[in-house]
């Protein structure tokens, strides 16, 4: 079933095309964009989206002689949140045009100056910074566990510790949202997923936030700001005020049809379900797209109005049900006749999870200060703590051990030889070479790529309850 089905297409604004992202977040379609263009939407300055220690760290590098040391960073997660059987990589694509857009410009460098938070020579660096390395990661949607190396950033200490911050900010936030989307959308099965938590959220995190849900198998989002940035589709019809402002029920269901037609979707349960439900078919006759329930025992009003529809010879009409869902809720719905889901805050706020707990670590570096040689042997380093904050050191790979009927059974990870064995099951793919974007794709191939990485794993991957990751990270 798709979105068109619900009687949330057409005049009630939904956006479609060919759908991904470009420099500065901005959509990328085949062909002529629509008047005016898709998602040409500038970004300033990523530089400061960063900490300060960032910076002086850069300065005392470059004051003893270490910043341009060729170093390997990589970011990973030492566990799941807990209960949860598998990670989603999303962000990806943000990450790149955080990149593409790390600039210190005029404005910026004059605050840096201004605060005295570097000195002179360090703020000469930045206005020359340019991320001149390599970017190699999990392509976005794919699945990860703990200790994957979910991205590798490869280049000088200054051309990669800028980056710590605003790399770790994306990707935790947009794969908590993707995964707490994924785990909906098993509950969910083939019904349709609609997100709509922007007033639930930062408005920028909002846009990230539907970004996510739809790499994350959600079909459609309310948020305009996403529709226009990253093209995905949007939905809505009208909330209780539009009720509420008219001196009746029929008086608001008449006005609303006769403005977006027979096929729009009526919210029912301002006054009483019944009532509205029947004068909803009386206005829009039979062929009403669908109807929406907001509160109340969903299961029981499910029930109730999907039999009064279908008394009332509104056989196709459909039924979408919103109110604080969860992958919990949608799941004890599997039986009733719902046909979509509105979720709002617990997927922007990760259903619980509103952050992965990845880290940005340095793993492997040169001993000579000469300049990120491409050829210079590195040496692996690690942070040896207490509390088990523990890192693992060397460059590493990631491949996915599949067993004899095709399903996963192992996340292996290493920093050494690869396996002949495992060649061809290589996770991480290109994403940066020296400095320039190799890794845009559309995000509809992020939204596929999650949905077979998923169907990939054992059968106990899908289950809400909780439970250990679904794969053991094995190092060799």
């Amino acid at each position: 079933m798709n979105t068109a089905d619900m009687g949330l297409s057409g005049a009630e604004g939904r956006t479609g095309g060919t759908r991904g992202q470009g420099p500065g977040g901005s959509a990328r379609t085949d062909g002529e964009p629509p008047a005016g263009g898709w998602g040409k939407v500038g970004v300033p300055s990523t530089a400061l989206f960063t900490d300060r220690y960032e910076l002086t760290m850069l300065q005392a590098a470059l004051r003893a002689g270490t910043a341009d040391r060729a170093c390997v960073f990589e970011v990973f997660t030492r566990r799941l949140p807990e209960g949860r059987r598998y990670g989603v990589v999303a962000g990806t694509g943000r990450v790149l045009d955080a990149v593409e857009n790390f600039r210190f410009d005029s404005g910026v460098l004059d605050f840096l100056a201004d605060q005295r938070i570097v000195d002179e020579p360090t703020l000469h660096r930045l206005a020359r910074y340019r991320f001149r390395g390599d970017i190699w990661g999990y392509p976005e949607g794919e699945v990860y566990f703990p200790g994957s190396p979910i991205m590798r950033v490869e280049g000088s200490f200054a051309d990669c510790v800028l980056l710590e911050t605003v790399v770790l900010s994306i990707l935790n936030h947009d794969s908590a949202v993707a995964a707490a989307a994924s785990r909906m959308a098993v509950a969910a099965g083939d019904r349709p997923l609609i997100e709509m938590g922007a007033r639930r959220t930062h408005e920028l995190a909002a846009v990230a936030a539907a970004r996510a849900a739809y790499v994350g198998g959600f079909a459609t989002t309310s948020d305009l700001a996403a529709g226009f940035r990253y093209n995905i589709p949007t939905v809505g019809t009208s909330a209780h005020a539009f009720t509420l402002l008219h001196d009746s029920e029929r008086d608001a269901f008449t006005a609303q049809v006769e403005t977006l037609g027979s096929g729009t979707t009526l919210l029912v349960d301002t006054y009483d379900v019944a009532e509205a439900v029947r004068t909803a078919v009386e206005v829009a006759g039979t062929g009403l797209g669908a109807v929406r329930i907001d509160s109340g025992d969903l299961l029981l009003l499910a029930h109730r109005v999907r039999q009064q529809l279908d008394e009332l010879g509104a056989r196709d009409t459909k039924i979408v049900v919103t109110s604080d869902l969860d992958e919990y809720a949608i799941a004890s719905l599997a039986a009733a006749p719902v046909d979509a889901y509105g979720v709002g805050t617990q997927l922007v706020t990760g259903s619980g999870h509103p952050t992965c707990s990845m880290v940005y670590k340095l793993v492997a570096r040169a001993d000579s200060a000469a300049g990120p040689d491409a050829t210079a042997p590195l040496r692996a380093v690690s942070k040896r703590s207490m509390g088990g904050k523990t890192s693992v050191g060397g460059r590493k790979w990631a491949a996915r051990r599949l067993d004899a009927d095709g399903v996963a059974e192992a996340e292996v990870v290493g920093s050494g030889e690869i396996p002949d064995e495992l060649r061809d099951r290589l996770i991480q793919v290109p994403l940066v070479r020296n400095g320039e974007i190799v890794g845009r794709e559309p995000l509809d191939a992020a939204r596929d790529r999650h949905r077979a990485a998923r169907a990939g794993l054992p059968l106990s991957a899908t289950q809400l309850s909780r439970g250990e990751p679904v794969l053991p990270t094995e190092y060799v």
